[in-house]
């Protein structure tokens, strides 16, 4: 029974390792207005050791997916990546134009201020698999974009 016990420890401590494996600051949620449907997710991203970003949930959304966006030849076009790269040790931007989490079919408008739930999955090198849940707040623009204090809006 001890023996039993024993592994059940160390196997929930071992998970509880596993999932902050990944440093996540900056996080934030682009508002939205009456109507609109979709909305991005910004953050950085610090693996600890190599590990994939391979999954977005939400609460708030029908869809929850990993997005890019990049150039081709002039025109700037997006697309759905099934997972992300976070190599040890280097901070991915998740931000507008860029890599992103996009939120589709919400469930009702995100105005300013308002709070998201996010989870994250992850999975590293030897396939193991962690996920984080964020609670994120919703702003017009990037913390401190227009000189507002970033501390303002850190996940929770």
């Amino acid at each position: 029974m001890i023996k039993h016990l024993l592994t059940a420890a160390l196997v929930s401590t071992f998970a509880t390792v596993v999932s902050a494996q990944v440093d996540i600051s900056d996080a934030w949620v682009r508002a939205t207005v009456q109507g609109q449907k979709a909305t991005g997710a910004f953050m950085n991203l610090t693996a600890k050791t190599d590990t994939r970003l391979v999954g977005v949930k939400s609460s708030a959304a029908a869809v929850a997916e990993i997005h890019e966006m990049k150039m081709d030849k002039d025109v700037m076009r997006m697309q759905r990546l099934t997972s992300l790269p976070l190599p040890a040790g280097k901070t991915i931007s998740l931000k507008p134009g860029g890599y992103h989490v996009m939120l589709m079919g919400l469930k009702e408008p995100l105005p300013v201020d308002s709070h998201v739930e996010l989870t994250l999955m992850f999975e590293d090198a030897k396939g193991v698999k962690s996920q984080q849940e964020l609670h994120v707040m919703t702003t017009r623009n990037a913390p401190g974009a227009q000189g507002k204090p970033a501390d303002a809006h850190h996940n929770h």
